[in-house]
């Protein structure tokens, strides 16, 4: 064979290897790949415009639906298909009441789909389709309304106009309530248009899951006229009523004033929308006084035949920390120190406990850190742990609630747990979430004992002796055995105790020995009398008793033979001290003045309460003093503005 012949026979079996080649990717193509480029094919030619799922609604405990979707309808554009555009957005305008340009703007875009308008009526929905307007159609969509108005809106939060929680549980839970969206299908040509004959699918969005809340839309509504009424009255810049079953950390109210509407939500300032039971931190004051008590008788501080003579204040770290009685409260017992609100005793607990041992046990009721709530944008409070750089002062002012901060979620499970047989049961507010396959409880944290049930127990016992017998007696309900805490601290301004803006709260629970609520009252900035005793604890009493009653809670027998004759409290308020007291004395009841003022602003007992001959009588005058409110006066907050 020649060398010419050979180079075409080498030529033909490149050839034939060639064809071979082309020829088994061409089969594989064809054979083996043919419905992976089929489906290729069909996706380019496709158009998807999406569809909502439903979004879950929000339910009370007791299965009342608070916030719930309905089916809406959106309206899009797809701009190949427009016909007359400037026509088109004329007739669009007029029947959704749209700026004509704007939508004009959309039909002439180069894009697939352009939403014009979303959340319309069924009424505007017939409307565009009764128009058939080449280019423009109508998909499935929801909107949120809320059959019972706007129920706890702090909490509930709201959703975006693309469906999506911005805020409260509807945030926190959003990828649950949210749902699966769907989508509507059709085929098109080059040029975007939808084929006639061509594929069309429609694939409906699946609901969302349910919530199911601790909150009892009764119990919430009690409290939201409670706390309008007592922010008004006082003049407070804002209040919070905060309400839990502490055996279970179950939240049964939270409400705040001023609130917002959830329907027109963007018509309010931004601070009206805050839960401020999470996400805000505060000095709690001598209501702190019940934690400090429970952990001094934990440690074996203290116990309840400890006796302290109070000579009106205590010098810790060359400051005085004193006591709101100027010449001091004398000899007092382990209960009357709590009844009389006495700075400089639960000051010398804090400093006895000492710094590491109080922290620890501070950290044990979750102080410092967050509680796992169930909610967004939770705060944790300020608590420093021990340094040689924190003077014994900041520790003393911890022990009656200054020189730390905590949210009322916070201070409230703290009060849970002494109620509680000293376990201590995360708050949290959502009870179950439910789906088509069942139902399951919320991600919370465990509960846990951090004091002994004995221990739990006498603090309780204290708390009820403070409210029978000591300031907070206008906290108390007939026939329900209140146990609780009165508190007034100042507020930081510019690094510094401020001697005018003070925060007013009542902490307490109910009955004591079987307790199904506590409940938590803080005003900040009230005007005039702003002591916890007169305005905090009469809202609280208020509460209770109604709660309790709405709850079924029975009511103990309250009538009682004594052998000391009943009498009648005057009415002294408005009268000049000397004068109030005076006509106090001559009734032969004793007398405690509460502040250095000349004016009787308020009284506890309250006017025409019915009390044994003899009993004391507090009578709190005008100027800016108070049960707890003068013993950090000249000290710099720890923590700065």
């Amino acid at each position: 064979m020649s060398m010419v012949q050979r180079r075409i026979l080498f030529l033909l079996l490149m050839l034939l290897g060639a064809v071979v080649l082309l020829g088994g990717r061409l089969a594989y193509l064809q054979l083996w790949q043919n419905e992976f480029y089929q489906a290729k094919a069909l996706e380019q030619r496709l158009q998807r415009i999406p569809i909502e799922g439903l979004r879950g609604g929000i339910y009370d405990r007791n299965g009342v639906p608070l916030a719930v979707s309905v089916s809406a309808h959106t309206v899009y554009a797809i701009p190949a298909e427009v016909e007359d555009a400037e026509a088109t957005a004329q007739k669009l305008a007029a029947i959704l009441s749209l700026d004509e340009e704007f939508i004009l703007q959309r039909l002439q875009k180069h894009s697939a789909v352009e939403w014009l308008k979303k959340k319309i009526t069924d009424e505007d929905a017939r409307a565009v389709i009764t128009a058939r307007l080449p280019g423009i159609g109508v998909v499935p969509s929801s909107t949120r309304i809320y059959p019972y108005g706007s129920v706890a809106p702090q909490v509930l939060g709201f959703v975006g106009i693309d469906n999506q929680g911005l805020e409260g549980l509807e945030l926190y839970y959003d990828d649950f309530l949210r749902g699966t969206p769907g989508e509507t299908i059709f085929e098109r040509d080059a040029q975007g248009r939808a084929l006639e004959d061509g594929v069309r699918g429609y694939l409906p969005g699946q609901r969302g899951g349910d919530l199911i809340l601790t909150i009892d839309i009764f119990i919430q509504r009690i409290a939201e006229e409670e706390v309008r009424r007592a922010t008004l009255e006082t003049g407070s810049r804002l209040g919070l009523i905060l309400v839990s079953d502490p055996q279970t950390g179950e939240i049964l109210a939270t409400a705040i004033y001023p609130s917002f509407d959830l329907e027109n939500f963007a018509d309010y300032p931004a601070a009206n929308r805050k839960n401020i039971a999470v996400t805000d931190t505060y000095e709690p004051g001598s209501t702190f006084k019940a934690v400090t008590a429970a952990l001094a008788l934990e440690e074996g501080v203290a116990t309840l035949q400890s006796g302290f003579f109070d000579p009106g204040y205590i010098r810790v770290s060359g400051w005085n920390v004193r006591c709101w009685n100027r010449g001091g409260h004398g000899p007092q017992s382990f209960v009357e120190t709590m009844q009389n609100s006495c700075n400089p005793y639960y000051a010398k607990l804090a400093i006895d406990l000492g710094p590491e041992r109080f922290y620890d046990g501070l950290v044990r009721f979750n102080l410092g850190h967050k509680t796992g709530i169930d909610f967004p944008g939770e705060m944790a409070g300020i608590l420093r742990a021990p340094s040689p750089s924190i003077p014994l002062v900041t520790w003393a002012n911890m022990g009656f609630g200054q020189g730390l901060t905590v949210t009322p979620v916070q201070l409230l499970a703290c009060f849970g747990a002494i109620a509680n047989k000293g376990i201590y049961t995360p708050l949290h507010y959502v009870k179950e979430l439910v789906t088509e396959e069942g139902s399951f409880p919320p991600d919370i944290p465990e509960a846990r004992q951090v004091i002994a049930a004995e221990i739990a127990e006498t603090t309780a016992y204290v708390l009820r002796m403070a409210v029978e017998r000591g300031s907070g007696k206008r906290a108390e309900v007939p026939g329900y055995d209140v146990a609780g805490k009165t508190g007034t601290a100042q507020l930081v301004e510019h690094g510094r105790y401020s001697h005018s803006k003070m925060v007013t709260s009542f902490a307490g629970f109910a009955p004591k020995d079987d307790p199904k609520m506590a409940a938590l009252l803080v005003l900040w900035e009230p005007q005039g009398a702003f002591y916890g005793g007169i305005i905090a604890s009469p809202v609280f009493a208020r509460l209770a008793e109604e709660v309790l009653t709405y709850l079924g809670v029975e009511r103990k027998a309250t009538s009682r033979v004594s052998q000391v004759r009943q009498v009648i409290v005057p009415d002294v308020g408005g009268l000049d001290v000397e004068e109030a007291a005076a006509l106090l004395r001559r009734q032969q009841f004793r007398v405690e003045v509460v502040g250095p003022g000349t004016r009787v602003i308020g009284q506890v007992p309250a006017p025409k309460a019915e009390v044994d001959v003899g009993s004391l009588v507090y009578i709190y005058t005008d100027l800016e003093s108070g049960e707890e409110v003068e013993a950090a006066a000249d000290q710099p907050s720890p923590y700065g503005a």
